[in-house]
């Protein structure tokens, strides 16, 4: 049987399609998988691995990645990886990318992603994505893990677990797309976990995460946060997400403790009461802005602005802060002391516990230590005024203070507490001295002071005006310390007036008319002249000068004023213009503590002082001295002068 003879034209001519049958009877899309796995880990800089992949052809190519992972930098462990999934799938648009000469991805769907997000205490971690620019580019770049036209990201069952030793945080994040019952697709996202040692749990909903840069559509955001017993509150839309411009958000803030939202915002705040306040927030000029705000914190409300620059080497922070009325109690943080009190609606049991006992506490000065870290850790720029001040007692009508810190040094300039018609004001600086203490130097002038208001914290009566000045020098790590260690001086003075007669008698134990006194009879008794002047020595303060002058007493005082102990060591004397009924001449001894001061006669003095001849004398010999230093005090009156030349005669005149 004679063979056939195949043409070799034919046999060149169906190679190719033997060829094509045989590639795609043999094809494996494993084998793209190491020339993937190498470009993606050039791009991140990190390792990434692919379990298997699949490739469909149509209209719509489909390629889906199983068993993918990524990988930690170099110094952490291989396991567990940064990222894993179970399954990528990945739709193409094949004719609208012809169109378009780009790649058009209609949707990208991720199957149980799930990331390890982690730091470690000495700052460095494993989701910086920071590699080197292309070439005549300088400075890193991040890369986009998707290039091209992306239409939909789905999230199906999504994971992320964050720990960061440096905030004791330890939460998870589960993260899903939603689709049903909205009209474009919204991602939802839970937390749960610690932060800041504090349980945090919440949510959040926004609009798609591609959607992200979609500058021309308002993004939506609702976020709900609760971490230990602060509550949060973000709801509105951003203009450009991921510049965080265009941002229509409005923030509700609330909490037993504002110092709580440090580890929240990276902003070191001290101690409030309970507090619930609410107001726009946007970012402009690369500032996060907290403006029209209006709520409460304690018993004062407040209102005004708050921004944070955030591009620093550490938080800036800038506020304009108004109260229409203001607790004092409320602002005890700021000097050490616990704020608010035990009558504050809304304290937490704990607070008021921890109210009470420092109320009842041995010290009353403010002896919390003052942290130097927290105040190098941002620079602030806050001014505060208050229309009035509210509190049983309180000698104060308004409050106006510029603060300002930089680099660890805090400016007060002005604080000022209005006083009737008058006002207490000054400028204080506190200074980092070392790792742990502060230098501290005050002056405050007292102009026109309201006698009537002072009187208030007492139980008596009086009218004028007060004038004076106190300066500061210390060093410490509280308030108590630096005073208790300090130097400087206090002068104060009123020329004119009145005192309740109680208040004087008393002071003079004139025993039956303060007994007239305490029924209204008389009501009060002119004052002539008043001068104190002393002197603080390392904490010591030194009455060198303290001079009441009345109608029918002359009021002197010795002694010493120890705030390092809080004790008190005040021999006052009195001289009477004339005899009265009930009066022991006798000195008056003002011991004890500044919390339980003690009140006795001098029981063993000599009784016969000389008649108030020689009385007069030695109690204005001190005030010839110090005259000439508060004439500002007493202006153009003259009866603290005319004292003193009474004194000097009486030197002269004979026993």
């Amino acid at each position: 049987m004679a063979g056939y003879n195949v043409p070799r034209w034919l046999i060149w001519a169906s190679a190719p399609v033997v060829a094509a049958v045989l590639l795609v009877a043999l094809w494996s899309w494993g084998w793209l998988i190491p020339a993937a796995e190498r470009s993606l880990s050039a791009t991140l800089g990190r390792s990434v691995t692919i379990g298997r992949m699949q490739v469909a052809i149509g209209w719509t190519i489909r390629i889906t990645g199983h068993d993918m992972t990524i990988g930690n930098p170099e110094g952490f462990a291989a396991d567990p990886p940064f990222a894993r999934a179970e399954r990528m799938i990945v739709r193409i648009d094949a004719m609208a990318s012809l169109r378009r000469f780009d790649v058009v991805i209609r949707e990208v769907e991720l199957l149980k992603p799930h990331i390890e997000a982690f730091a470690l205490a000495d700052g460095r971690d494993n989701y910086s994505f920071v590699v080197a620019p292309p070439a005549g580019e300088t400075g890193p770049i991040v890369q986009p893990l998707l290039s091209g036209r992306v239409g939909l990201l789905r999230v199906l069952e999504g994971t992320v677990h964050v720990i960061d030793p440096r905030w004791a945080a330890d939460f998870q994040l589960q993260v899903v797309t939603r689709e049903e019952g909205t009209p474009t697709p919204s991602i939802v996202v839970r937390i749960d976990g610690t932060y800041a040692g504090e349980a945090i749990t919440g949510g959040a909903i926004g609009g798609a995460l591609l959607a992200l840069q979609d500058t021309q559509r308002p993004w939506p955001l609702q976020l709900s946060l609760t971490s230990g017993a602060t509550r949060i509150s973000l709801h509105g839309t951003l203009r450009n997400p991921l510049e965080l411009e265009g941002a229509d958000l409005t923030l509700e803030l609330s909490g037993p403790d504002m110092a709580l939202l440090e580890p929240l915002t990276g902003v070191p705040i001290p101690g409030t009461p309970n507090y619930q306040v609410a107001g726009r927030l946007d970012y402009t000029a690369e500032r996060f802005r907290f403006h029209e705000i209006v709520g409460r914190v304690g018993q004062t409300d407040l209102g005004g602005t708050l921004s944070v620059g955030t591009t620093g080497a550490k938080p800036d922070v800038v506020g304009e802060l108004h109260s229409r009325r203001v607790d004092l109690a409320d602002l005890g943080g700021f000097i050490g002391e616990e704020p608010g009190r035990t009558t504050t609606p809304g304290q937490t049991p704990e607070q008021r516990r921890e109210t009470a006992r420092n109320a009842a506490a041995a010290r009353m000065l403010p002896d919390a230590p003052i942290s130097l870290p927290k105040l190098n850790a941002a620079d602030f720029r806050i001014s505060y005024r208050a229309d009035s001040v509210i509190g049983r007692n309180t000698p104060f009508d308004n409050l106006r203070v510029e603060m300002a810190i930089k680099d660890g040094v805090v400016t007060l300039q002005p604080m000022t507490l209005g006083v009737g018609r008058g006002q207490i004001a000054g400028t204080l600086v506190l200074t980092p001295a070392d790792e742990n203490q502060l230098s501290a130097n005050a002056d405050v002038q007292f102009q026109r002071l309201d006698l009537s208001r002072l009187m208030r914290v007492t139980a008596f009566e009086g009218a004028g005006t007060v004038n004076g000045r106190a300066r500061l020098v210390g060093t410490g790590n509280s308030m108590a310390a630096i005073l208790g260690q300090g130097d400087g001086a206090v002068t104060m003075a009123m020329s004119g007036g009145n005192l309740s007669a109680l208040l004087v008698d008393l002071s003079g134990l004139r025993l039956a008319n303060a007994l007239l006194s305490s029924l209204g009879v008389p009501g009060r008794t002119p004052v002539q002249c008043f001068v104190g002047d002393f002197a603080l020595v390392r904490g010591t303060l030194n009455l060198r000068t303290l001079i009441l002058d009345t109608e029918d007493v002359l009021i002197g005082a010795t002694g010493t004023v120890d705030l390092a102990r809080e004790r008190l060591n005040i021999r006052l004397r009195s001289e009477s213009k004339g005899f009265t009924v009930g009066a022991l001449p006798t000195s008056i001894l003002v011991g004890g503590t500044f919390r339980n001061p003690s009140v006795a006669p001098e029981l063993g003095e000599v009784l016969a002082r000389g008649g108030i001849a020689g009385g007069l004398a030695a109690l204005v010999a001190p005030l010839a001295a110090v005259l000439p230093t508060i004439q500002f005090g007493i202006g153009e009156d003259n009866r603290c002068e005319a004292l003193v030349r009474r004194g000097a005669g009486a030197t002269a005149t004979p026993r």
